[in-house]
């Protein structure tokens, strides 16, 4: 087997298990311009590498039911009409072309490698003349007669997606197209213009192309493409730009560099690890590690990814609601990318704990177990939005599992890296000898893993395995003898030793039930985690239990929990409900299972001891809903007024409702509204054109009862709504008893400065039996 050095992160292989095995192996074209800081953990070739199990599973159904089901038509048909029905609707081919080329490496499947064939010959075709491959009609290219756009931002993309094709294939057409995209853009920029006035987010989207343009200079070994690569660098700097280095390496915070748009920082940031691979100047690495500290210590998820509304916010604020639009699926893969690129370069198994953490959570949550859909935002709590649409993150969440098993095994130089707990294999060159790693687990049933080595003569080379903190204390033997291997930075190190073919490894570790003390917003709250899996309580899998925001956990003995059934993944815990307070088992599943019916689901639970309000309200288990999400991150059956929600998404709306949904039928007398908070811009109902209505549902998926109106409610206006207060309560008594499985007020919103943004707000909605 050929030895890999330097291969492009962004580039390398899929490690999926599949029913496909590539005949030969498909080893990626060598690099022109060696690497001047060679990576400390080399990356393998993708048929060298098989995942099986949990993660096997989910990579084959990335391949089969997304990458090669996948309509490819829309993605071409700007490249052919212009312009394109979207101004970023050029990304998504190139980021198709990058995570199929991935995954057919891998598999060696005829129909993927028949479909990349037809596709990139197409988008080629496209090209014009002078290297142009965008959507956009000349006027309006590279925003030279207008205002910043996505067309070098496209162009990126395409770049990565046919270097990645030509890589594996061999393609020159596809070698040919770049080199023809890279020269336009050199003559384009700065010669006509800046770059940063031809990308949003002061720039960084433009400036982005830094990736595949330092792979492009690699690939060729053109210095051109280095030195329009520094120039890209250079340009952050310009006036009103957004001075990513110098913001990093001052105040070293990602909320505090240029716009904190969170995408398209950590994407120049993957091109800086690239230009510093290219150069050796580590000079470029230091922000990137500024950066990836601030986001771990202050902005990242327990699952693994940031950002709330696409952007990196203040120190700790990680709200789990799906109003704060939690963690953009391409914010997730970049990440990957971004930590994938730091373990090639440093070999520190602190990048390969993240790595496993995002990976086995937030990127598989936003993947539908199915394969076929995506989540664009991913909270930890709430119902996830699969959708069919052509987005930014229905193309990138694949890539991201394209890309995930590259941290499984690495060689450092004459030494294995074992960076995965799961059943899989791989065969790499070390100590002279053609060595396959055959790995047989009891994960994430059990903590036990045997190695066996296979290799046709012995060799001596050494072993590390990454010891993650949910796996220490990590044991092991060797052939039946127990060893002490020394801890080197997070990994469990074996030194150079004679190997010989059906030596075996055996592995102990930890795998057991564990409780996260939640902190800042989350204080009051605990999580649960198996290993790397952070789980979470899904409705749909506790069928007559109160929903998912009414239920916290009970003070039990240890262990808090247990694992119920390994296929699939469910575990059993003891919870008690807001009103009932009684102690009753439930299932939990792992986040990236939950939520896959369009249930509700939430991660982090009252925790064991922490008290809810008091209420006798017969909703309090219930499960709240309303006309728009809004964005405040309240809750309107949580027994605290304190808290609200409000329904304003700037767009007009004839009405609004409040509602809580119940299991079961109940017996209600009176219903309660309390108003949430009036804003200079709306946040109640305009009852000068109606009384807020109460209406009830008899049973599920029913017809909803008009039963009355809050008659107390003020007839409001912008002029004098302090009328209304923060948490103001409005009754309706119910002439007799009714039965309800669900309880709303609807209305008509109401606005300030601007009527057609108005909203309603909402501090708790309540029914009482008497």
């Amino acid at each position: 087997m050929k030895r890999i050095a330097n291969s492009l992160l962004g580039f390398l292989p899929v490690v999926l298990l599949s029913s496909f095995a590539a005949a030969a192996p498909i080893e990626p074209l060598p690099f022109k311009a060696p690497a001047k800081l060679p990576d400390a953990a080399e990356a393998l070739s993708p048929s060298a590498i098989h995942i099986d199990g949990w993660l096997g599973a989910r990579l084959l159904v990335n391949e089969k039911n997304r990458l090669l089901a996948v309509d490819t038509e829309p993605l071409l048909a700007g490249f052919r009409q212009k312009p394109g029905t979207h101004p970023w609707i050029g990304e998504h081919v190139g980021k198709w072309l990058h995570a199929a080329t991935l995954a057919w490496a891998y598999t060696g499947d005829a129909a993927l490698r028949e479909k990349l064939d037809r596709v990139a010959a197409e988008l080629i075709q496209a090209q014009e003349p002078d290297g142009y491959l965008g959507t956009y009609v000349p006027e309006k290219r590279f925003g030279l007669f207008q205002g910043a756009d996505w067309d070098v931002w496209s162009h990126k993309y395409n770049l990565i997606g046919l270097l990645t094709y030509h890589q594996f294939t061999g393609n020159e057409a596809a070698l040919k197209a770049c080199r023809k995209i890279g020269d336009l853009l050199i003559a384009t920029f700065p010669a006509r213009k800046s770059i940063l006035s031809a990308g949003t987010h002061v720039g960084m989207a433009a400036t982005s192309v830094l990736e595949p343009v330092v792979v492009l200079h690699r690939l060729t070994g053109d210095p051109r493409y280095l030195d329009f690569a520094l120039y890209l660098v250079k340009s952050w700097d310009e006036p009103n730009g957004p001075k990513i280095i110098e913001a990093l390496m001052t105040a070293k915070q990602v909320n505090k560099t240029a716009n904190a748009k969170a995408y398209e920082m950590l994407s120049n940031l993957v091109g800086l690890c690239e230009l510093a691979r290219a150069t050796g100047d580590r000079k470029f690495l230091e922000p990137v590690l500024n950066a990836w500290q601030d986001i771990v210590d202050k902005r990242l998820y327990l699952t693994g990814s940031a950002s709330q509304g696409e952007h990196f916010r203040a120190d700790f604020e990680l709200p789990n609601q799906t109003s704060a639009h939690v963690a953009e699926t391409c914010v997730t893969t970049t990440w990957i990318q971004l930590n994938l690129q730091l373990l090639r370069l440093t070999g520190e198994a602190r990048f390969a704990n993240e790595l496993e953490k995002t990976i086995y959570n937030h990127l598989a949550a936003a993947q539908h177990p199915r394969g076929d859909d995506w989540c664009y935002f991913t909270a930890l709590e709430g119902k996830k939005p699969y959708d069919k649409g052509i987005n930014c993150c229905h193309s990138s969440g694949p890539r991201g599992l394209a890309l995930a098993p590259q941290a499984a095994y690495l060689r450092a130089g004459d030494t294995l890296l074992v960076s995965t707990f799961e059943t899989s294999r791989a065969t790499l060159d070390l100590g002279g000898q053609t060595v396959t790693v055959d790995q047989q687990s009891e994960f994430p049933r059990r903590g036990n893993s045997q190695i066996t080595l296979r290799l046709p003569t012995s060799a001596k080379f050494g072993v590390k395995v990454r010891v993650p903190a949910w796996a220490a204390p990590l044991r092991l033997q060797v052939n039946g003898q127990t060893v002490q291997a020394a801890n080197e930075n997070g990994w469990a190190l074996l030194p150079a030793r004679e190997w010989k073919d059906g030596d075996r490894i055996t592995l102990s570790f930890s795998l057991g039930a564990m409780v996260i003390a939640g902190q800042h917003g989350n204080e009051g709250r605990s999580a649960l985690q198996w290993g790397p899996f952070v789980l979470a309580y899904d409705e749909a899998q506790n069928r007559g239990l109160a929903s998912a925001s009414a239920i916290g956990l009970a003070d039990v003995a240890k262990p808090p929990f247990v694992l119920k059934t390994a296929s699939p993944l469910t575990f059993e815990a003891k919870v008690r409900s807001r009103r009932s307070r009684e102690v009753t088992p439930a299932v939990l599943v792992p986040f990236a299972d939950a939520g896959a019916d369009g249930g509700s689901y939430r991660v982090w639970l009252r925790a064991p001891g922490a008290e809810f309000a008091q209420t006798d309200s017969v909703l309090a288990d219930g499960e709240e809903s309303r006309s728009r999400q809004g964005n405040q991150s309240g809750s309107i059956n949580d027994g605290d007024a304190e808290t609200f929600v409000v329904t304003f998404n700037a767009q007009p709306a004839s009405e609004d409702w409040f509602a809580v949904t119940l299991n079961a039928p109940a017996t209600i007398r009176r219903v309660v509204f309390a108003h949430g908070k009036t804003f200079h811009d709306g946040g109640w109902f305009n009852a000068g054109s109606g009384k807020p209505r109460v209406e009830i549902r008899g049973k599920q998926g029913g017809p909803w009862q008009r039963v009355g109106e809050l008659a107390g409610y003020p007839a409001t206006t912008a002029v004098d709504n302090g009328k209304l207060k923060p948490g103001q309560k409005f009754e309706l008594k119910l002439p007799q008893p009714a039965s309800a499985v669900a309880v709303r007020v609807i209305g008509q919103p109401a606005g300030g400065d601007n009527p057609k943004q108005a909203f309603s707000s909402c501090a708790e909605l309540e029914a009482f039996a008497e």
